[in-house]
């Protein structure tokens, strides 16, 4: 380990501390809130991300049966399932304190590593890429399931600062794949994303034998987006539908309005 700390470890720091922080607010009726992933309240959120840092830090996963959970879809969902359904009877001091342990324990893990380990390629959730850029996805997964729980609760925040940044790089690094293969925008075609928040962003996708994000908005695209982050981040993640989406009043599409629709339609890129 050198003297320089590893960026990402910053970043999860401040997600878990934020996650905390919203988790020591919630009364009793907020846990058990459904959110928009099928068969998850908000205290299933917390059990999932508690559960992933302990599987990551080389512990077994609980021997509990979840064969009776209609929302299980696949082995790899029964198996993360687990770490859910052995907490589902805990109570939220007991949770809380638990998840404060992992990412305690995690932070510790993270900074003995070496510039090395860092780099080392091995397994993720998106193929094989260097453990920090594991690392960028976990921070990713967090933010989600944070914003998962605020939309359940209602109490939107959260929506900018490093963290935040880093998941934007998942939902920009898969705007080339709506827009060209979901929406089947043809050559010639350029598509703008104006993302509304604290610190509003603009990305650009041009169609030029693919579709490419260019870091240069067109003065005239063929159609501009506007919608907020929360619905931004809702399509992408697959929490919200095109439909929802347009009937929430918060997004406007100029321009090419059926191709911007086939592009709201096909926006969902990751579970």
């Amino acid at each position: 380990m050198g003297d320089t700390e590893e960026p990402i470890i910053a970043v999860l720091r401040e997600e878990w501390g934020a996650v905390h922080d919203l988790a020591t607010t919630l009364d009793a009726e907020d846990w058990s809130r459904p959110t928009a992933l099928p068969g998850w309240t908000v205290q299933d959120n917390l059990s999932h991300m508690i559960g992933v840092e302990r599987m990551l830090a080389g512990e077994a996963a609980p021997e509990v049966d979840v064969s009776h959970l209609p929302h299980l879809k696949d082995p790899f969902a029964q198996a993360m399932e687990t770490w859910i359904e052995a907490r589902r009877s805990w109570d939220p001091a007991t949770l809380i304190a638990d998840f404060d342990a992992i990412t305690a324990q995690r932070l510790d893990e993270l900074a003995a590593l070496t510039d090395d380990d860092f780099g080392k390629v091995g397994w993720s959730p998106v193929g094989e890429v260097p453990y920090r850029a594991f690392m960028r996805v976990r921070a990713f997964d967090c933010w989600m399931h944070e914003q998962d729980i605020r939309r359940a609760i209602g109490r939107s925040g959260h929506l900018d600062g490093p963290v935040v940044e880093v998941a934007l790089e998942r939902f920009v690094g898969a705007l080339g794949f709506v827009v060209g293969k979901r929406a089947g925008a043809p050559d010639g075609t350029s598509v703008v994303f104006a993302v509304e928040g604290p610190t509003p962003h603009r990305f650009a996708v041009v169609v030029d034998g693919r579709a490419t994000v260019v870091p240069d908005a067109p003065a005239e695209p063929t159609v501009t987006i506007t919608l907020p982050i929360e619905t931004f981040v809702a399509l992408g993640g697959g929490r919200w539908s095109g439909d929802e989406a347009r009937a929430s009043g918060s997004v406007q599409v100029a321009g090419d309005v059926a191709l911007g629709d086939r592009i709201l339609d096909g926006m969902a890129f990751t579970p």
